[in-house]
């Protein structure tokens, strides 16, 4: 007997449900999106996550309260697996990191894969979102799906590929206002996910030819600003060297029309840092060792020594003390206004210091204190804050009982914008050093209030 699969239709009445799994950052999009228009169940094996949500909670700070309870009656929050059995349409957007050797870790998406074919029923579309590498999904997610289901792929169960293009913290390209990629094994899964996916991305859908180029375009996007950002951290160090100002430069240059503007810094997050080793490691395992790539990722990954190291320098020219001295990082998230500190780089500068001797202080009003203890061993500042009202001038007024012998503003958080150099000297010892990592406030403006200032 033929396998049915559902259509559109029957996911519109309600008659069917889908099933997103994995609930961090993309997949709370996801889930919440889908469920303006469908019935939703989200799953995830973190039980907090699942009580916070249901409380109406998300600690991703992606969606507010209100927001999320304009779909509670049509999206359910569970960390039971059974469920996933009564959808027939599930979107796998689990973490695909690297590990400490810059290896894919792919255990997230085969524990995905393993929960989603234990608890598959026939007549189920399955698509993945997590990142990549090409092959990926037909290789290594398909033989575990049809081993723990017993089903066999392309008869009772189709699947497909739909890169995430969840950019945290961006209020302007947010999940339906940014194209959509979907690529399926055949052209009726294809046709399906682009019709699904168009009722909440209002920016359009696009149909890759299959599901490897959907899996390439995905981690291309990433390379090339990863390699794009190398640059022009290879030229602020080149530019330092030399006594120029990298920031004027860029201005300069901005002024011709062809020319691309990015700006240097901390390479972090889920994406950019990550990505490119993912296409890198399938290159080498096909062999083709990658050179522009890897030399871009070389680049990135030392910034954070690369800025611990001048911050040392410039203590020294300050004539304080190396070991011993107090530092303040600000900022600890991988980008700005956000709470995610996946592949933080800010952490390399921390560690790089403490290697000198410095004792560091970290203090970020956006990120949560307890991830960032169990992450990666470092106790915030404002540990017993998080959430308060305070700005971060009377925060810092409040707690800072010794002086600091340098500040390192590293994220561009909106709050950091309020401080001015008067309250800066408060909180320093004399004379007052900066490491203005991103260049967020006027560099002439602070030399001239005595400050030893230094930037990317």
């Amino acid at each position: 007997m033929d396998v049915v699969f559902p259509s559109v239709d029957d996911f519109l009445s309600g008659k069917k449900k889908i099933c997103v799994l994995g609930l961090g950052y993309v997949g709370i999009h996801v889930a919440v999106n889908f469920a303006k228009y469908f019935k939703v169940i989200g799953y995830d094996r973190n039980q907090k996550r699942i009580q916070e949500l249901n409380s109406g909670f998300d600690s991703t700070r992606e969606f507010s309260e209100k927001e999320l309870s304009e779909v509670k009656n049509n999206l359910e929050f569970t960390s039971s697996p059974g469920r996933i059995s009564e959808c027939n349409l599930v979107i796998a957007a689990v973490p695909t990191p690297v590990n400490k050797n810059k290896i894919p870790d792919l255990s997230f998406l085969i524990s995905a894969s393993e929960d989603i074919g234990r608890n598959l029923s026939r007549g189920t579309y399955v698509v993945f979102e997590s990142t990549v590498f090409p092959g990926a999904t037909e290789e290594i997610c398909v033989p575990i799906l049809e081993k723990e289901s017993g089903l066999k792929c392309g008869v009772d169960f189709k699947v497909g590929y739909s890169p995430e293009r969840v950019n945290p913290g961006d209020k302007d390209h947010t999940f339906d206002k940014v194209v959509k990629v979907v690529a399926g094994q055949d052209n009726q899964t294809a046709e399906f996910l682009a019709k699904m996916y168009s009722f909440p991305v209002k920016a359009g859908v696009y149909i890759a030819p299959d599901i490897k180029t959907a899996e390439a375009a995905k981690v291309i996007e990433n390379i090339q600003r990863d390699l794009n950002i190398a640059l022009f951290n290879e030229l602020s160090i080149i530019f330092h060297i030399m006594g120029i100002d990298t920031q004027e430069v860029i201005k300069a240059a901005s002024t011709k029309w062809n020319f691309i503007k990015f700006e240097p810094g901390l390479v972090g997050g889920h994406c950019i840092s990550v990505d490119p080793y993912y296409l890198t490691f399938k290159a080498e395992e096909l062999g083709y060792h990658p050179q522009v790539i890897l030399a871009g990722r070389r680049i990135n990954d030392y910034m954070g020594k690369y800025v611990a190291e001048n911050t040392i320098k410039l203590l020294i020219k300050a004539g304080k003390q190396v070991k011993g001295s107090r530092a303040l990082i600000m900022g600890i998230t991988f980008k700005e206004n956000i709470s995610d500190i996946r592949e933080s780089k800010v952490v390399d500068i921390y560690k790089e210091l403490c290697d000198y001797g410095v004792n560091v202080e970290v203090y970020d009003p956006y990120a949560e204190p307890d991830h960032v203890k169990s992450e990666f061993g470092i106790e915030l500042m404002n540990k017993n804050s998080f959430g308060q009202k305070d700005s971060v001038i009377d925060f810092l007024q409040k707690n800072s009982l010794q002086k600091f012998d340098v500040v390192i503003v590293a994220v561009k958080h909106k709050p950091f914008f309020e401080i001015t150099p008067d309250f800066f000297k408060k909180i320093m010892t004399h004379p007052p050093v900066l490491v203005d990592v991103k260049g967020i406030y006027s560099k002439s403006v602070f030399e001239r209030e005595g400050f030893i200032y230094w930037r990317l």
